[in-house]
């Protein structure tokens, strides 16, 4: 016997859309025949007894059709099908057309109805008899409104209820401010106006066009200009302020966030005009505002045409190219079609990030990333003799002040010797030019940083002299260990070489490694307090890009030995930008996040200089990059004083910074003087800051 089948099949459950699509067709059976019954009923004037009885006969015989005949004319518009809550201009046009439909079948049927006796069975003569045309207006006017209105009502419902949820939390929603009442605010104002996600509410829009005064956007006020944004922010309990003009200027865009900043909300704005080309306007395009863009100056923009031509077709080495600096410079290295590109540096961890984003960004690039320190004659040699570049930009170095002075051996070891040992593995493999990344810390150097890229600077104009002398030969090759001596190239390749080697000169990075502002958001992060050193202190500051594609267009006008200084603007106060950031963060600065002031740090001065008096300057053919005239000194006897440095910091001396200043004329230690010739330096850098 067979084994009886233990499973049982059950039968599907309807789903929840097919019981509610069973409820609107039971609906739909009673409102089309309700529907015309009351037509019929309004048209006697509300008196069933007045209704003729064939009237009657007539609609109850064909109801039973009419209702099947409804039925199928609503499924085939898929009014039975449809997700209701979504319903929107499509499903009217349904609802119209199955109605039209509907409608002709009424009177064609009711007609048929009225004038077949046989069918009737009243001996009316036949003839053309129709029901009254109010029948079929009022009619088809309630099956309408009763069957759109069904289906609507789920979505209507909805709406009211997040307008109501909408309305009970405008007491906790975020205030918004549009300033720049054009194209990329209204586009900001719709998207925050159909996002249910985001819990804002646009109060008002600010405009210098006094065209849209007093006018409305949207439902949404453009109150006035600027000088409206303090009475407007309060007026509208403003927590949120987005600036939508793209194509402000760096002034005008300064000075109105300059007045928002005094409001104390927080700040958004468009990064630039491409935004409304690319039609990218939208909340998610909306970045913080930053402290670069309260410089007040228009970002600088180099021809890099010259740049193209110089580098196109060339082998190219980067030292230190995991750097802030270094890795920019690798970026718009890579994108002017380099022969080769050749990435050094110590740390792998940010050397290797680069190389990923540049092996995305340009898959065709001949790349090379090698990993080693200036500091080794063997590996800076070895990459020379085997890659061959011929232009090197020379930015591995230590930057920090207050760690240098605490180590003064190793900035010298890095700095200045790892300079030399990397300008003469240049020299001697044919390198065309070497430009050394300086900075304005080498002019009258207060600290050992400075003063080690002063050193390189000396070292640059050194082997500039030498070369242009056709003395190269004269340039002892250092080196730390004995038996390096086996290992490393001959000096007798140095005839015929033409390297070229200048150094770029610029103050302080916006955003790089060991800059404030980081250290300032993340201490305003955490609540403070914001630390300074000094409340005069200022800085001279330019964005990484900006420095980057300077620094390569002063290595298109090279000729060797000069040190160029780009032009970085105005100064800017230290305490001023602390406070500034802290008041874009939302915040009141020494209410809600103190600023404190710890004294100048090691070697700290008040202000950097660019050049020294002794310098001069030259114009170039871009104004934004100058040319400081060498000062003179002894190389020969500089270079006899370099080695004896190197054995020093090598065997880690104390009086290394003796020693450098005994060949730096212009070194002087922070904190070598007497308090009082201390504060008579003080005076006499802030008196030179307001002649500034």
């Amino acid at each position: 016997m067979k084994e009886k089948k233990t499973q049982k099949y059950q039968k599907p459950k309807m789903g929840h859309w097919q019981i509610v699509n069973l409820g609107l067709l039971c609906y739909d059976v009673l409102v089309v025949n309700a529907a015309f019954f009351l037509a019929l009923w309004l048209r006697f004037d509300c008196r069933f007894s007045e209704i003729p009885e064939y009237f009657l006969e007539a609609y109850k015989w064909f109801a039973p059709f009419y209702t099947v005949a409804c039925i199928l004319v609503f499924w085939r518009a898929r009014l039975y099908r449809s997700i209701w809550r979504f319903a929107s201009y499509s499903e009217l046009l349904r609802v119209i057309a199955a109605t039209v439909i509907t409608c002709l079948i009424q009177g064609v049927g009711t007609v048929l109805m009225l004038n077949t006796n046989q069918w009737l069975g009243f001996g009316v003569e036949f003839g053309i008899r129709r029901m009254p045309w109010s029948y079929y207006l009022f009619g088809i006017i309630l099956q309408f409104f009763a069957v759109l209105g069904i289906r609507f009502s789920y979505r209507l419902i909805l709406l009211l209820r997040n307008m109501q949820e909408r309305k009970m939390s405008e007491s906790s929603a975020t205030n918004v401010m549009i300033i720049g009442a054009g194209a990329a605010g209204r586009m900001i104002l719709q998207e925050l106006s159909k996002s249910n996600e985001i819990n804002t509410k646009v109060c008002c829009f600010i405009d210098d066009n006094p065209n849209k005064w007093n006018r409305y956007i949207e439902g949404v006020p453009v109150v006035g200009n600027r000088d409206e944004i303090l009475t407007a922010a309060k007026k509208y309990h403003i927590d949120r302020i987005l600036f939508a003009i793209p194509t402000a200027t760096a002034e005008n865009k300064r000075d109105i966030l300059n007045i928002c900043k005094e409001t104390g909300c927080e700040l958004k704005t468009l990064p630039g005009i491409y935004q409304l080309v690319n039609g990218d306007v939208n909340v998610a395009a909306m970045k913080n505002v930053t402290i670069d863009d309260l410089l007040g100056r228009p970002p600088i923009k180099a021809d890099m045409e010259q740049v193209y031509e110089f580098l196109h077709g060339k082998k190219v080495l980067i030292t230190g190219a995991g750097g802030s600096i270094g890795s920019v410079a690798a970026a718009q290295v890579a994108s002017h079609h380099p022969k080769q590109l050749v990435l050094f540096d110590v740390y792998e961890n940010s050397v290797y990030e680069v190389e990923q984003e540049l092996k995305e960004q340009y898959p065709e690039l001949d790349l090379v990333v090698l990993i080693g320190s200036v500091r080794d004659s063997r590996r800076i040699s070895q990459v020379f003799e085997t890659y061959k570049p011929e232009v090197v930009y020379h930015a591995a170095a230590h930057k920090h002040v207050p760690l240098m002075e605490s180590s003064p051996n190793e900035a010298i070891k890095n700095n200045a010797i790892g300079t030399y040992k990397t300008a003469y593995a240049a020299m001697m493999n044919g390198c065309k030019r070497f430009v050394l990344i300086s900075t304005d810390k080498a002019v009258n150097p207060t600290n050992i940083m400075g003063a080690s890229k002063r050193l390189c600077e000396m070292i640059i104009q050194t082997f500039d002299q030498k070369i242009k002398e056709e003395k190269a030969h004269e340039l002892p090759q250092i080196f730390a260990h004995a038996e390096d001596d086996e290992v490393l190239t001959e000096t007798e390749q140095v005839e015929g070489i033409k390297t070229e080697f200048v150094a770029v000169r610029f103050g302080n990075v916006l955003g790089s490694n060991g800059s404030v502002i980081p250290v300032f958001k993340k201490q305003i992060e955490k609540g403070g307090p914001v630390t300074v050193t000094h409340p005069d202190i200022i800085r001279y500051f330019m964005t990484i890009p900006e420095a980057v594609s300077l620094v390569l267009l002063a290595g298109t006008y090279a000729d060797g030995g000069e040190i160029f200084v780009l032009d970085m603007g105005s100064p800017v106060r230290i305490d001023t930008l602390a406070r500034n950031l802290i008041k874009l963060s939302g915040f009141k600065p020494d209410v809600d996040i103190k600023v404190e002031y710890t004294g100048l740090r090691p070697g700290e001065k008040l202000y950097e200089e660019k050049l020294m008096a002794e310098e001069g300057l030259k114009n170039t053919p871009n104004h934004l990059i100058h040319i400081g005239c060498p000062i003179p000194f002894d190389v020969d006897e500089f270079v006899v004083q370099l080695k004896e440095l190197m054995v020093a910091c090598y065997e880690n001396r104390d009086n290394i910074r003796e020693l450098v200043e005994a060949i730096v004329p212009t070194y002087h230690p922070a904190g070598k003087h007497g308090s009082e010739e201390k504060g008579a330096a003080y005076e006499a850098q802030r008196k030179q800051m307001k002649e500034a």
